[in-house]
């Protein structure tokens, strides 16, 4: 049988469940135990039930989080980035390709997210400039 790690963490929208991974059962199958529900966001940790979670059952679900988190970091600036190309696919768009139609139907949305997002980003900047933080 193929190696598998000791725990399986089933990823939902807030966080994960947490299964301890068991092959060494009588009938030789795959079982997911469930241990715990992790909230990502706010760092909760919920034992499944009246179980305790052992020091192993912690270190792993603390290195889980910590690697979800940095993920999530990385995705979120990947995002970001994808944005940028999207604003600069929409400017061309506009310019080569749109009906006045379209154009009439998505201008307004547009402009009131653009002007959104430059006053945040405009605000931000002088509170990083002048060193307030943010």
């Amino acid at each position: 049988m193929v190696d598998l790690p000791p725990y399986y963490f089933r990823v939902k929208d807030n966080g994960a469940l947490v299964f301890r991974v068991d092959t060494e059962n009588r009938q030789r199958r795959l079982e997911l135990d469930q241990i715990a529900t992790i909230n990502i966001n706010n760092g909760n940790v919920k034992p499944q039930g009246d179980r305790e979670l052992t020091q192993e059952d912690r270190a792993a679900i603390d290195a889980w989080m910590t690697a979800r988190s940095d993920e999530l970091a990385s995705r979120e600036v990947d995002d970001i980035l994808r944005a940028v190309d999207t604003l600069n696919l929409t400017a061309h768009w506009a310019q080569a390709r749109a009906t006045d139609e379209q154009l009439e139907a998505v201008t307004d949305r547009l402009l009131l997210a653009m002007h959104d997002l430059r006053t945040v980003l405009v605000r931000k900047r002088a509170d990083r400039v002048l060193g307030k933080g943010g």
